[in-house]
This record gives structure tokens, C-alpha cells and sequence, in this order.
């Protein structure tokens, strides 16, 4: 693999069962890497785990003032990377930092500006919650419909890109109206976009798992938006 630095950009909420083993995970993969991670004004201890943690070269640590939602956290990590190639990987242990290498190698290879890991491409995944995956469908169809796009999985979490994206796209959502404005803003640049396949172990709300259908309604919304506006 080309010599490049990663940044990891993890935003975290209320994880304390998984923040240290996403850390390990994360830390296995072998390039050289900084990792960002951005409690947003977690309520379960996970606050307490980060500050208790040595510190590390490796790691940087914001703590947001308030819960201000995920895009919000992201914006907060990005203004600190400092790598070449950015990854964001979520806290929940719903993604596997091993497959980094096929995340990013389109990008290494000149291909690709931006990578989305698409979970409806034939990899793994555990077998759960249909109509969560037909609302999310549902979402990325409207959403290519606006962009011009053949994306089959808009929402997902992985993300990779040129670090120097950043200084293009002006990104302005607070929660998970990220996903629909970010994915718009790169069709817009004219971003060179690629699909991997991925695995992915989803929970349950049981489980911990946060968006519900306010958020896709929401993200109705988002995709609406970033059709006519920047």
C-alpha cells in the first residue's frame, strides 16, 4: 500500500461498551494514521472512558460542549485532520476498520476522489431490520435521482476521501443530515465517486442503535434541499 497517513474521524455518542474496542480495532490497521474521535456530550460514562485513556500520539480527543449531532461532531474532527486520505468510522462496531485497505485503495490508485462502502453490494451482514434497509433504499434512490448518481447505499457510515476535499466542500448540517448534504455537495464538485463492498454487523434499538424514522423523514428533507441549494 502507497505511503499515505489516514485519518480516522469518529464521532461518538453514548458508546461505552464499544469506544475502546473501536480504538483497538482501529489502531490494527496497518498505516501510518491519526485517529480523531469527538464524544458529542455523551451521558453514559463514555466522556469519562476518553478522558481516563493515556495519551497517545495516535489520538485526539474533542469533547463537544453539547449534543449537537453527528455532523456537527464531524465538522469538529475535520478541522484536525491532518492526514491525506480521511475515514469515518462510526463507534458502534457496525463497521470493520479491517477493510480499510479496500475502502481507500481506490482513492491510492488515482481512481477515486471520494469512496462510499456500500452494505448492499454482497458482503456480509447480519440479518436484520427490513424496513430500516427498504426506507434506506428508498433514500438513496431519490437521492441519485437528484444527483445524477448510482449509489446503492447513500447512508452508510464509510466514507472515505481526499483530505483536501475539505477545503471545497462547505458542510453545514448538525445530525444525520450529513449523509444527503455531503453526498450532494460532491455531485455537484464533480467528485470522481466509487462503491466497494462492505460488511456490516447492524444492531438493534435494543442494541443501542440511534437513527429512527424522524431521521429519514428528515433526510427527505436534506435531499430536497441540497438539490437547490449550496
Amino acid at each position: 500500500m502507497a505511503e499515505i497517513k489516514l485519518s480516522v474521524v469518529i464521532p461518538v455518542y453514548n458508546e461505552k461498551n464499544t469506544i475502546l474496542e473501536i480504538l483497538r480495532r482501529v489502531r490494527e490497521f496497518g498505516v501510518r494514521k491519526e485517529i480523531i474521535v469527538i464524544d458529542d456530550f455523551s451521558a453514559d460514562g463514555t466522556r469519562e472512558i476518553l478522558q481516563g485513556l493515556l495519551p497517545a500520539e495516535d489520538l485526539k480527543v474533542v469533547y463537544q460542549p453539547r449534543n449537537m449531532g453527528k455532523g456537527a461532531a464531524l465538522r469538529s474532527g475535520f478541522e484536525l485532520v491532518t492526514g491525506d486520505v480521511v475515514v469515518i468510522q462510526d463507534a458502534d462496531l457496525e463497521y470493520d476498520p479491517a477493510e480499510y485497505s479496500t475502502l481507500i485503495q481506490p482513492i491510492l490508485d488515482g481512481k477515486a476522489d471520494v469512496v462510499y462502502g456500500s452494505r448492499f453490494l454482497g458482503g456480509p451482514h447480519r440479518v436484520l431490520l427490513f424496513w430500516h434497509s427498504v426506507g434506506n433504499r428508498f433514500l438513496t434512490t431519490l437521492s441519485n435521482m437528484l444527483t445524477d448518481l448510482n449509489l446503492t447505499d447513500m447512508e452508510t457510515c464509510y466514507k472515505a476521501f481526499r483530505a483536501d476535499l475539505l477545503k471545497e466542500l462547505r458542510l453545514r448540517e448538525n445530525r444525520f443530515g450529513f449523509e444527503p448534504e455531503f453526498t450532494a455537495k460532491i455531485a455537484r464538485a464533480r467528485c470522481r465517486v466509487y462503491e466497494v463492498p462492505i460488511s456490516y454487523s447492524g444492531r438493534d434499538y435494543s442494541e443501542g442503535k440511534k437513527i429512527s424514522w424522524k431521521d429519514g423523514i428528515a433526510a427527505l428533507y436534506f435531499i430536497l434541499k441540497y438539490r437547490f441549494y449550496n
